[in-house]
């Protein structure tokens, strides 16, 4: 029901995005998804990819302050509105976002978030019969 998300601290420079993305090109990591959030001195990229753990890995033995947590995927009808509808039952159960972010994967429409409620929003997600994702099945999809 969870899928496995990298948050990655860097610094707002010139190149330090780069030798993150350098290190997943030569690991032969691939991206599925990411965002970038900032402030002024420092940006949090998260990222779900191919072999979280592996990557998890090779930015600490590059010394690139990162951590692995859980966050919630669902798999949504490539329509609009469908995004609305989700996060509608969410909310309405008094649960709420704490960031959320989405992509197009497979002719399906995938939406990753996490909330301040992880037992609520699973039971949410199976009384309303969303579809999640786990890391092997969002593979599946790419």
């Amino acid at each position: 029901m969870t899928v496995h998300q990298i948050s990655i601290f860097v610094e707002n420079k010139s190149g330090t995005l780069l030798k993150v993305l350098e290190l997943f090109k030569e690991a032969k990591i691939q991206l599925i998804a990411s965002t970038i959030s900032d402030t002024v001195e420092y940006g949090i990229y998260r990222i779900i990819c191919s072999e979280p753990m592996r990557a998890f890995e090779v930015l600490k033995a590059a010394g690139i302050s990162s951590n692995i947590s859980e966050v919630f995927a669902i798999t949504l009808d490539n329509q609009p509105g469908r995004a609305a509808d989700a996060v509608k039952n969410i909310s309405q159960a008094g649960v709420a976002i704490s960031y959320l972010y989405s992509f197009l994967l497979g002719g399906k429409g995938i939406l990753v978030f996490r909330t301040d409620d992880a037992e609520r929003t699973k039971a949410v997600i199976a009384e309303t019969g969303m579809a999640s994702l786990d890391d092997k099945a969002l593979l599946s999809l790419i």
